[in-house]
């Protein structure tokens, strides 16, 4: 038997189903990352509730849960948040896609997290009102801090408990996950100035701090490139991010 429950969450992807329907990923509060059917929100009639359904959107929800069911269903939703510039911003949108697929190709099974889901919520909440330099860095660093959810976040130090981006000669193992001053024996890593740049991002305790970062185009890229290989390693069936290109052009 399904119960109702109050949960918040984000919107992830939305697929059409019928004629008025959709199918929505949504990561919740409470239930982790759930699939739910929406009833008769598609319709040309200027009071259609599609956009509420936007990827990232943040919705208070509430649910029918039946633990034995793949596809749950939604009986009431509203804004939880109403976003000044995510949805319309065109750099902060992409910004804002790019954490949501990741969020959408890493979290594969309903298991709650509330944490998780708290992380996330803050993060697209800092986006939203982040200045110019902060959203150029963002992306970064949500890769790096979410890789703490998936429960494999490098450690910004190197064993002997010097910071790695304090050493001139660097090397970070993509396949290991850990700095080191001497270079991996196999392909998958980075080095110099990209492994010091992923070690400073490791330190960053609050989104405000990117402001400090003044990166050029060249090292931002190699930082996604980095990010995206290293999530590739770690995650079965990872793929290519299909947002990373459309990111990469609008940050220039």
């Amino acid at each position: 038997m399904a119960v109702t429950h109050k949960t918040k969450g984000i919107i992830l992807r939305t697929v059409k189903y019928g004629e008025t329907s959709l199918v929505v990923t949504i990561l919740t509060e409470l239930f982790g990352i759930q699939s739910y059917m929406v009833n008769g929100v598609r319709s040309s009639k200027p009071s259609a509730k599609t956009g509420y359904f936007q990827p990232a959107a943040i919705l208070d929800l509430v649910v029918y849960h039946h633990e034995q069911k793949n596809l749950q269903r939604i009986k009431e939703f509203r804004w939880a948040l109403l976003y000044q510039h995510i949805l319309s911003d065109v750099i902060k949108n992409s910004v804002g896609l790019y954490m949501v697929e990741l969020m959408q190709k890493c979290l594969k099974q309903p298991e709650a997290n509330t944490d998780l889901y708290h992380f996330c919520e803050a993060a697209l909440t800092a986006l939203d009102s982040a200045d110019k330099t902060v959203t150029a860095n963002f992306a970064i660093y949500f890769s790096l801090q979410f890789s703490y959810f998936m429960g494999f976040k490098p450690q910004p130090e190197l064993p002997n408990g010097a910071y790695a981006d304090e050493q001139e000669s660097l090397y970070f193992d993509l396949r290991e996950g850990a700095f080191s001053l001497e270079q991996p024996e196999h392909p998958n890593f980075i080095s110099g100035e990209t492994a010091q740049y992923t070690a400073q991002f490791l330190k960053v305790m609050h989104p405000q701090e990117l402001g400090t970062f003044r990166l050029n185009h060249a090292i931002r890229r190699k930082l996604l490139i980095g990010c995206h290989d290293f999530y590739a390693l770690h995650i079965q069936d990872f793929g290519q991010m299909k947002t990373m290109m459309v990111m990469q052009q609008v940050l220039g």
